[in-house]
């Protein structure tokens, strides 16, 4: 039903001469928390870079994921869903929302059919007010009636005329291949950015970190998942296997005994479930070690969260 009807709503430029020269540039997705982001990000770069959850926040750093080709070079940024900052943890992560305006060469600007509005409208007039390409993509159309979607079209044309408005579904792959298609024709004529072996711009143990968050996130309610830092603080590589020790970040002690679990229980899950995917992950043997310590203030301290890579 949709493929035939939906295919009319992609209005993308189409008046673009064959370049012999080489294009890179800057792709920036940006949005509310949990509108599907981090899932259209692992689409166009082909891996898991970022982790998803169904919880909003999961994503608090900007995450570099790079495409190459013998003629273009894309550096896609997954960044944090737009907020109004409680405390000093999420003002870093609005930085790098605002880093990623900043320097994108083209933005994707993401929303879903049940948002009405962007979860930060002073982004949202940032964004209306800039000159670079900017496609607009309406997330989770397979969840939705077709005039809804409609609607949701009608609205984000009026929000930023300029903006090319494509319905999407991420999560099945809808419209994303198109929507490479024409990120590759605005993209300017560049040198790449990085080398062309390159994935993404940040080290092994930060993923190491993402995937053990990713765990917490997924088996723990209310605020212990948003009270957590993870720091990965060994990663020895031996010839048989990889032994990592990693330190999970609390702010108070009652979250330590829930995140440890009846006879460390609940730990040992995470710890489980994590080892598995770091296994493949990195493609070897792994032996992971979780320890859980308490930090109160954490989230404002702006000394850790520089050690964190949150703030410079």
């Amino acid at each position: 039903m949709w493929s035939a009807k939906i295919e009319s709503f992609l209005i993308f430029a189409s008046q673009y001469q064959d370049n012999l020269k080489h294009k890179a540039g800057f792709v920036n997705i940006v949005g509310s928390p949990n509108v599907g982001k981090s899932t259209l990000m692992n689409q166009l770069v082909g891996e898991q870079l970022s982790i998803i959850t169904s919880k909003a926040q999961t994503t608090r750093h900007r995450i570099m994921g790079i495409v190459n080709d013998d003629d273009y070079q894309i550096v896609y940024s997954d960044t944090p869903g737009v907020l109004d900052p409680q405390y000093k943890l999420q003002e870093g992560m609005m930085r790098f929302v605002q880093m990623a305006l900043q320097d994108a060469d083209i933005l994707l600007v993401v929303t879903d059919v049940f948002e009405t509005d962007m979860a930060h409208p002073e982004t949202l007039e940032k964004i209306a007010a800039m000159e670079v390409p900017t496609f607009v993509l309406i997330n989770k159309i397979d969840l939705a009636e077709q005039a809804e979607v409609e609607r949701r079209i009608e609205d984000w044309k009026k929000r930023i005329p300029r903006a090319i408005i494509a319905p999407i579904s991420a999560l099945h792959n809808f419209n994303v291949d198109k929507l490479l298609e024409h990120i590759v024709a605005q993209l300017p004529e560049s040198p790449p950015f990085f080398p062309k072996d390159e994935l993404t711009d940040k080290p092994m143990r930060f993923f190491i970190s993402e995937i053990i968050r990713e765990k917490i996130l997924r088996h723990y309610k209310k605020e212990i998942p948003y009270s957590c830092e993870v720091i990965v603080t060994e990663y020895k590589d031996e010839p048989d296997i990889v032994r990592i020790r990693s330190e999970i970040i609390v702010a108070r002690d009652s979250q330590k005994g829930i995140l440890i679990g009846h006879q460390g229980k609940a730990l040992k899950r995470v710890g489980t479930e994590a080892r598995k995917d770091i296994q493949s992950f990195i493609e070897k043997k792994v032996f992971l070690e979780l320890y859980v310590r308490v930090d109160k203030n954490w989230r404002n301290d702006e000394s850790k969260l520089k050690r964190f890579g949150y703030l410079n």
